[in-house]
């Protein structure tokens, strides 16, 4: 069975005046994620909407590596636009437009389980950055103190993180709920106040969050 996760993903925030949402919505759901999905490496796709933070849409792309963001049928989409994609592409229509491309880092591999999930209903996105010196007592302390204890959390469904191939900051940590109500829980207060000793005193006075992020992001159509 074709795995729906790899080691890539791309996300596309971006919010869109008002005015023409409805159309940049169809053009984006009908056209312009199933040109995506065709491409080899495009392993599924989503998009979402904030429930808190923003920019306001987010569509995230599963790959199998991110370099299917730099092939040539991904670049000869670029190169051959449609009449939609000229007039309602997110760098046309959109501010706040944020293009990221992602490696996995954590895990190291991906269960059976987590290979064949569909796209979740709710991710929580944190997107942030730490002084060079620290990355490394960073990344330690997230991926073995903090990460596990997420699974205590009811509705809680898997994590991973991700180091930027293309686009700022270098750090990205997706969540998977099943829905944004999970976020708003005592448990997940509790781990995210949870305290240990090296995050607290080394790492967290130092970890910098873009704006609008930790970001809660509903899935909506395609679906």
């Amino acid at each position: 069975m074709a795995a729906k996760k790899g080691r890539g993903l791309l996300m596309v925030y971006v919010d869109v005046p008002a005015e023409v949402e409805d159309e940049f919505n169809r053009w984006y759901n009908e056209e312009h994620v199933p040109e995506r999905l065709a491409i080899p490496g495009v392993l599924n796709a989503a998009r979402y909407v904030a429930r808190q933070g923003g920019p306001k849409y987010l569509a995230c792309y599963e790959l199998d590596q991110p370099e299917v963001f730099f092939s040539d049928p991904w670049k000869n989409l670029y190169k051959n636009p449609s009449e939609g994609t000229k007039r309602l592409s997110p760098s046309v229509v959109g501010s706040n437009f944020i293009l990221n491309l992602y490696r996995m880092i954590y895990p190291d591999t991906l269960s059976e389980e987590s290979l064949q999930a569909e796209m979740s209903p709710t991710i929580l996105v944190g997107r942030m950055s730490v002084p060079p010196d620290l990355e490394e007592t960073f990344n330690h302390t997230y991926n073995t103190e903090r990460l596990p204890e997420c699974h205590k959390v009811p509705g809680y469904i898997r994590n991973r993180r991700f180091e930027a191939v293309q686009g700022q900051p270098k750090y990205t940590t997706v969540h998977e709920m099943q829905s944004p109500a999970v976020a708003a829980t005592p448990e997940w207060d509790a781990w995210r106040t949870m305290e240990t000793p090296v995050w607290n005193s080394q790492v967290r006075p130092h970890m910098v969050h873009e704006s609008g992020s930790p970001g809660i992001y509903q899935r909506i159509d395609p679906t």
